[in-house]
């Protein structure tokens, strides 16, 4: 709850430093969340606003950073419509009780630590002249595998995040519907193709819904740019989505990198990227005891598929290679669970 003596600091920087708060008081709640008055005495006489927030749970407004959302999308909306209440300003309460405007931006910006090191497209892309995998492959395979089994081991017991997760997956704009949004016309794949993965995805959203206890803490793009290695370490960017999720977000996010680099490089999953997703997947399951992550895969294989066979992504990959990508989505989303001995024959 806003502190009322941090509440009139902040209404003095908006309407001026001789405000005074008369009143703040509870109006009432809704399904969305709860109203707040707040009487005033400005320079220019008595004034009363509402101040409103958001219930976090549902609805997709589970984190901060979606309900400020919410409200930032209002501050212009209510004002550009006519005879709408106007919006005043989208305010943000600090950790240390103090409350500041973070409205009236017209566009906003993430400042931000440099990486330091190199991505590992570049070990994925030397695999390619290699006969098998050699000992900077395998370490650092078992940094990857070891950093998610332990971030994954946190747990957070919420069905509503959980279920999040396998929604945003199929609906964010970000993720599958909306990277195949943004498939040229035309396209090796046509409108069919496409909503036929979605449908099948929607299915698989309903076989995990009764897995939520599977919530674990994820890093949410674990893909190949955002994993900067410098000597032994490794330094990771954009965090996505959320901190909560299912852990096959993490691992197919990597994982499907191995499958597309091989088929592009090398025609099929062989010799060293065969060996490193097995490895991958062999250590991960090692480290968690996680053996139910073959079940649970699929629709994330989807989203992971339809990026990387994306031709705004990734422009110089042959559209037979794409068709074959697109028959491994359908291929691991038709099977029962994921089996990496069959990915050849999923792309086939």
């Amino acid at each position: 709850m806003i502190d009322k003596a941090r509440l009139e600091e902040y209404l003095k920087g908006l309407f001026g430093g001789n405000t005074r708060l008369l009143e703040f008081s509870r109006l009432g709640a809704g399904v969305h969340g709860t109203g707040f008055l707040i009487n005033m005495m400005t320079s220019s006489g008595e004034r009363a606003l509402v101040l409103k927030d958001l219930s976090g749970d549902g609805l997709g407004h589970d984190y901060p950073s979606d309900r400020a959302s919410v409200f930032l999308l209002a501050m212009g909306n209510y004002n550009s419509l006519p005879m709408h209440i106007k919006s005043i300003d989208v305010a943000a309460l600090r950790e240390d009780g103090s409350v500041h405007s973070i409205g009236g931006g017209v566009e906003y910006y993430l400042l931000m630590e440099m990486a330091r090191g190199v991505d590992y497209f570049k070990d994925l892309n030397a695999m390619a002249k290699k006969a098998s995998l050699d000992k900077g492959d395998i370490k650092k395979i078992e940094l990857m595998t070891s950093y998610l089994a332990q971030i994954h081991s946190i747990r957070k017991d919420s069905k509503t995040l959980y279920w999040r997760k396998l929604r945003d997956t199929i609906g964010h704009g970000e993720c599958l519907m909306g990277v195949l949004d943004t498939y040229p016309e035309p396209s090796f794949a046509n409108y069919e193709d496409m909503a036929e993965i979605e449908k099948k995805c929607i299915d698989w959203i309903f076989r995990l819904k009764p897995m939520h206890n599977r919530l674990s803490q994820i890093h949410g793009d674990f893909h190949p740019g955002n994993i900067w290695f410098d000597g032994d370490t490794f330094t990771l960017l954009d965090r996505s989505r959320g901190p909560w999720g299912e852990p096959a977000d993490d691992i197919t996010a990597l994982t499907i990198n191995y499958i597309f680099f091989s088929l592009n490089n090398l025609g099929k999953l062989k010799g060293p990227y065969y060996e490193a997703i097995k490895l991958f997947y062999d250590e991960y399951i090692k480290k968690t005891g996680d053996i139910d992550i073959y079940r649970v895969v699929a629709p994330f294989y989807a989203f992971r598929g339809v990026v990387v066979a994306n031709p705004i992504f990734y422009p110089d990959v042959s559209n037979d290679n794409r068709e074959r990508i697109f028959k491994f989505i359908n291929g691991v989303l038709e099977d029962t669970a994921f089996d990496v001995e069959k990915i050849n024959n999923y792309l086939a």
